[in-house]
């Protein structure tokens, strides 16, 4: 039996059932999970003295494509629209190999894993040159967060009218066949899982109706969750209207992808009525902020989807659309996205920690996570009150307000993952130096 126990944090923010906020509180993990809240705990086990520490559960991204790490910044995407930012990038990673996948995925987990994030899903659609999901979800165990991959796809190529290049698209039947294999290898469907494998056809300009449909009957088939891109930017919008005939949350709805086993990314053009279908359908929604604004894609309404009640988490979405991969950013964005549209009082920082935090653990199908709460798994974020970013702050429950943006310690499971700052799980130095050696390389 392991136990470890966090000793008298300045204040644990619960995000409960009811949102408790505790000054000196301890927090007992055993075996992995949240056996006790409260203060004058005792363990014979290991202690992390959290005097001076915000604590908080580990933020929970329900939107990635760790591939991307390799191409930040690159020129001639940097100012692009998306369909224009696609073209420029496609040709790039379709010279990625299973090193590139693995590598870029270590980096990216690295990165969000030191901004707070515990739990993250990825979206990887392309598998060029014997690339599989099995690279990253080997980079996942490494790194040691908990781990949703979700098995994507693109089947429709320039010359039947698609975006991506054909060398990019698969076999229908073929990208079927392996989600069956990568589902019956990894997904754990128990509470506590590690790994969780979702079916996640890129987006409706990639594929075919066919497999959309396929892919929902596969996923329920199975019991695995299903992602794509929906309603992302106006080109988005305009390419539905034109191609189907109808918006993105109609042509979603008539291929069976709503319900509490969906969750669409960005939904920035959600108009009313689909809202309110996601709504009553439960479907849950990936919000990109940052990402959504270096492309120009827009604002999305989620005030309006939270009023009506839409589950949505939170994403960083790729680094070659965002650069950046903070968790405790995007929260911060949120919060400052939802004011400029709607005015100073739409969103609180403890609304945008909670978005950040159970919202996404909701929007992933995970009750497990997600909360600081006795029977819920040990996945807790320490932040440091004591830096430059909080000195002077009158609430340092505002966490999301005054910072700091990076984690001082990170429990995964009841292991640590981030102590005193620093990754030490893997050798993150030598990652960073491989990393930039393939990126080189690509460039060149």
């Amino acid at each position: 039996m392991a136990e470890t126990l966090i000793k008298n944090a300045d204040i644990v923010l619960t995000m409960d059932d009811a949102r408790r906020e505790l000054k000196g509180a301890d927090i007992l993990i055993r075996d992995g999970v949240i056996a006790a809240v409260g203060q004058g705990l005792e363990t014979q086990g290991a202690t992390v003295h959290a005097n001076g520490r915000i604590v908080t559960p580990g933020l929970v991204n329900t939107h990635h494509h760790l591939y991307q790490t390799l191409t930040r910044a690159v020129p001639g995407a940097q100012d692009a629209l998306l369909f224009g930012w696609l073209q420029r990038l496609y040709p790039i990673w379709a010279r990625f190999g299973p090193e590139e996948m693995f590598i870029s995925a270590q980096v990216g987990l690295a990165e969000l894993a030191l901004s707070g994030c515990t739990l993250t899903s990825d979206h990887l659609y392309l598998y060029p040159n014997g690339s599989r999901l099995d690279d990253t979800i080997a980079a996942a165990q490494e790194v040691g967060l908990r781990f949703h991959a979700t098995r994507g796809a693109m089947s429709i190529g320039e010359s039947d009218g698609g975006l991506p290049p054909d060398a990019l698209v698969e076999n229908e039947r073929a990208i079927l066949e392996d989600s069956v294999r990568v589902i019956d290898a990894f997904h754990d469907p128990n509470p506590g899982a590690m790994v969780r494998v979702g079916v996640a056809p890129c987006s409706p300009f990639s594929v075919s109706r066919d497999l959309m449909r396929d892919a929902a009957i596969l996923a329920r088939d199975k019991g695995v969750m299903m992602h794509t891109h929906l309603a992302e930017n106006d080109e988005d919008i305009a390419y539905s209207i034109e191609k189907f005939g109808c918006r993105p949350g109609q042509y979603a709805e008539d291929l069976g992808w709503t319900g509490d086993d969906v969750w669409h990314a960005h939904c920035v053009k959600l108009d009313g009525q689909e809202i309110d279908l996601f709504a009553q359908s439960q479907t849950g929604v990936a919000h990109c902020p940052c990402s959504n604004c270096r492309l120009g894609s827009g604002i999305a309404p989620i005030r309006e989807m939270r009023d009506a009640g839409v589950n949505v988490g939170l994403g960083v979405d790729g680094s070659a659309s965002n650069d950046i991969g903070n968790l405790m950013g995007e929260a911060r964005q949120t919060m400052l996205l939802q004011r400029v549209k709607n005015g100073a009082d739409a969103m609180s920082a403890r609304e945008a920690l909670e978005i950040a935090t159970r919202g996404g653990a909701q929007v992933l199908g995970r009750d497990d996570c997600g909360q600081i709460a006795v029977g819920k798994r040990a996945d807790i974020a320490l932040w440091d009150a004591q830096t430059v970013e909080n000195a002077g702050s009158w609430d340092p429950a505002a966490v999301v307000l005054a910072g700091p943006q990076k984690v001082r310690d990170l429990f995964v499971e009841g292991h640590q993952v981030v102590a005193d700052g620093q990754l030490v799980t893997i050798d993150l130095g030598a990652t960073i130096r491989r990393q930039n050696d393939l990126a080189q390389r690509l460039a060149n």
